[in-house]
C-alpha cells in the first residue's frame, strides 16, 4: 500500500497538475502546451467542474483526470480516465493502483455505472495495472470482440 494520500485536487492545484501532465507527455514524446498554458486551462476547467483531478501525496506524486458526459444510452454518466501519471520514480509503490481506485469511486459517486481508457499498446506496465484492476480489452477467449480505441487529430 502506499503512503501517498489520494485528494481531489482545486483550481489552486492547476500548476502541480500543468507540471506532471506536461511531463507525463514529455516521457512519452508526446505534443504539450508550455506548462503555464497548461495550468491556465487546468485552472479554467477545475473553476466549471468540467474535469475532476485526483492527486497522490504532497507534494504531488501522481495525477489522474476523469472526465464525466452524458449518456444518449441510459440515465447514467459515462466516466473516462483520460490521463494517468505517476512520476517514474515513485511507480511501483501502489500509487497508481491508489489513483484509478480513487477514480473509480469518484466515478460512481458521480453517477457513473462503467468506467473506459485508452493506453498504449507499448506501456505494459499500465496494461498490467489495468487488466489487475478489472479493465478489459475483450482479447483472447472472450465471446465478445475485441475493443478498440481509436483516435484522429481534426
Amino acid at each position: 500500500m502506499t503512503a501517498a494520500a489520494i485528494r481531489r485536487a482545486l483550481p489552486a492545484d492547476a500548476g502541480a497538475i500543468a507540471v506532471l501532465l506536461h511531463d507525463f507527455n514529455r516521457e512519452f514524446d508526446a505534443p504539450t502546451p508550455p506548462v503555464p498554458a497548461l495550468a491556465a486551462r487546468c485552472e479554467e476547467l477545475l473553476r466549471a467542474k468540467a474535469m475532476t483531478v485526483l492527486l497522490a501525496g504532497e507534494p504531488p506524486l501522481g495525477v489522474a483526470v476523469l472526465r464525466l458526459r452524458p449518456s444518449p444510452w441510459t440515465e447514467d454518466e459515462e466516466a473516462h480516465l483520460q490521463e494517468l501519471y505517476v512520476v517514474p520514480a515513485q511507480r511501483g509503490r501502489g500509487i497508481g493502483r491508489a489513483l484509478v481506485e480513487a477514480t473509480i469511486e469518484a466515478a460512481r459517486q458521480a453517477g457513473a455505472t462503467r468506467l473506459d481508457l485508452g493506453t498504449g499498446e507499448s506501456d505494459t506496465g499500465a496494461r498490467a495495472l489495468y487488466e489487475k484492476l478489472g479493465f478489459t480489452n475483450r482479447e483472447g477467449g472472450r465471446d465478445d470482440p475485441r475493443m478498440l480505441f481509436y483516435e484522429r487529430d481534426i
